[in-house]
């Protein structure tokens, strides 16, 4: 695959003027997509919101969504619930277990906010207890599985693990990783924020328990409608409980719960979405294979890590060019202390505000690592890396 010949401009309004490079936050949509939402929403109000013939509409539109996913992952459609978001799907996962006071969970020292904070309050609610894996500054895979392996104890019911690390990029062993803990018994939920749509999948080869992603980042979809796989290995209770999660006897009360993982999904949605997604999904496919977009996404993402080696005051967070379209780095000298911690955030916003308002560069920053963070798809172009990095280096002598 190539770059792009496209006009990306005309079928991404959000490339046009500007160069997007925060993917890794949300993806922009294309215009078949903003239409197919919008023709969505009008055909609903046209049957009507609810009634019979809407209810046809929803009863063909959600499973074809279901499948057009499940077919991303190489998986069954009955083993795909439908979601808003990664953080319900974690949600729902790490709900559903049967804690005990006592048992372990193992995360890395790279999850996001979000879930690590419910892992907190599963510690505070059931007694349950944490222990964390130091993979942030790890440049190999092996050196990654190793420290899960070391980290398990017989307790250990769940690890926890971002299959790409949202603040550094790097992409972890999952299947290696499955296997040190089935071995042991445990379980393993993989956040996938940054995977779908990214890597090429097949969630059955890795063994994979659960796995919690989105259809807003990497597949250009609309945000709202994310999903969540649930082996059919694993017993996990429904978290969220409503008329699409159960099944109804002859007068209409709760019979049981769903046997696939519709049992995870609770009531209604915002539907024209799902529409949405799928365009999006089929557009996603128009740029090549899975294998195709993901080696264009790494190449780039290796060029620009390069670029920044080869700058000035600026050190990439990964050690090695990262194998994903994360590339984060930091400016000035590394923070060591709260001090520095905070003159290098303040510089490193300074940096980013620069970047939008004067260059039209969209980056972002995190707090851990302190440090910038810029992601390309395979829509992105090296013009756009070459023009990115040209504007760091002119910026740099004004903020150093």
């Amino acid at each position: 695959m190539t770059a792009p010949s496209r006009d990306r401009q005309s079928l991404y309004p959000a490339l046009a003027n500007k160069i997007y490079g925060n993917y890794g936050g949300q993806g922009p949509m294309c215009q078949q997509t903003l239409a197919a939402i919008a023709h969505a929403y009008q055909e609903v109000q046209t049957l009507g919101p609810f009634g019979g013939a809407v209810k046809g509409w929803i009863d063909r539109e959600v499973p074809a969504l279901r499948q057009a996913i499940a077919q991303e992952l190489h998986v069954a459609p009955s083993t795909i619930a439908l979601t808003e978001n990664v953080t319900d799907g974690c949600n729902i996962a790490l709900w559903g277990l049967p804690w005990e006071s006592g048992d372990r969970i193992l995360m890395s020292d790279s999850e996001h906010p979000g879930i690590v904070a419910i892992i907190q309050e599963l510690g505070q609610r059931f007694g349950v207890e944490v222990d964390i894996y130091p993979i942030q500054n790890l440049a190999t895979d092996e050196e990654a599985g190793n420290a899960i392996a070391a980290g398990l104890t017989p307790r250990t019911k769940l690890v926890v693990l971002s299959h790409i690390a949202w603040n550094t990029g790097a992409v972890f062993p999952l299947t290696q990783i499955v296997d040190h803990c089935h071995n042991n018994g445990t379980l393993v939920l993989a956040d996938a924020a940054q995977t779908v749509g990214m890597l090429p999948l097949n969630l059955p080869e890795t063994g994979v328990d659960f796995y919690a992603f989105t259809g807003h980042k990497w597949l250009c979809g609309p945000a709202g409608v994310g999903g969540l796989y649930v082996s059919p290995n694993v017993e996990l209770r429904p978290t969220f409980i409503g008329w699409r999660s159960i099944t109804f006897t002859e007068t209409g009360a709760p019979a049981g719960y769903d046997t696939t993982a519709k049992q995870y999904e609770a009531a209604t949605s915002a539907y024209p979405l799902y529409v949405g997604l799928r365009t999006a999904i089929a557009q996603h496919h128009t740029w090549g294979t899975a294998e195709e977009r993901y080696g264009q996404i790494c190449t780039l993402s290796a060029r620009t890590w390069e670029q920044l080696q080869e700058t000035s005051g600026v050190h990439c967070v990964h050690p090695t060019p990262p194998k994903s379209g994360l590339i984060s780095f930091q400016v000035g000298d590394r923070p060591d202390d709260r001090t520095s911690a905070r003159i290098s955030r303040q510089r490193h916003q300074k940096i980013v505000d620069t970047l939008e308002n004067k260059y039209g560069i969209l980056t972002r920053t995190l707090l851990n690592p302190s440090c910038i963070r810029i992601c390309w798809h395979y829509l992105s172009t090296e013009a756009d890396s070459n023009k990115f990095v040209d504007a760091l280096s002119t910026l740099l002598p004004t903020v150093l």
